[in-house]
């Protein structure tokens, strides 16, 4: 056995599993911190933490959720540290990047990832972990230690809110919201 309590053959395994984890890392992280450089120091936060604490892996466990749990521990971490700080506290900064009109596509998916900032952290949390990463009510209540009941009750709020915001009506001289496609986030199906 190695120091870490893994096979010397399982070396390539795990580190072929933390590899494959990282597209799944990184969108969770973009999801809850808003913004794609960030989520990417926080991506290679977890898995140096990760890495540096083989040892407490539970051998046939789900890696991904322990990943993701390490993700959502450093994200408070660093979120207690900073909540004093306000670099764009009114928007200013974020009202004034615009994209061309003629880029409707690009431009709903800003409105969705704008809705999707909108929604409490609880809420865009368990919506991202059930819908878009696929993973069950019970793993998702798992890293984000809550009850299933409370996972799906905030999926639901999540969605409802979600649809709600997607509904507003449209800019100037945009196309309606009414002619916009519905968001639909639906869980992965499970066996």
């Amino acid at each position: 056995m190695s120091e870490e309590g893994l096979e010397p053959g399982d070396g390539q395994s795990l580190k072929r599993d933390l590899i494959a984890s990282i597209p799944s890392l990184r969108a969770f992280a973009v999801s809850i911190c808003g913004n794609p450089d960030r989520a990417d120091d926080l991506v290679q936060e977890t898995l140096v933490k990760a890495w540096g604490s083989l040892g407490s892996f539970a051998e046939g466990t789900n890696l991904t959720a322990w990943l993701f749990t390490i993700l959502r521990n450093i994200y408070y971490s660093e979120f207690r540290k900073r909540r004093r700080e306000a670099p764009d506290p009114d928007g200013a900064i974020a009202a004034r990047l615009v994209a061309p009109d003629s880029q409707h596509a690009h431009m709903d998916f800003l409105d969705f990832r704008e809705a999707l900032q909108k929604l409490p952290l609880d809420q865009r949390e368990a919506l991202i972990l059930v819908a878009a990463s696929g993973m069950s009510y019970e793993e998702a209540a798992d890293i984000c230690g809550c009850a299933p009941g409370t996972m799906k009750s905030r999926v639901n709020r999540a969605r409802n809110r979600l649809n709600e915001l997607m509904s507003l009506p449209a800019r100037p001289g945009r196309e309606s919201a009414e002619a916009r496609p519905a968001v639909a986030l639906t869980p992965a199906s499970r066996d």
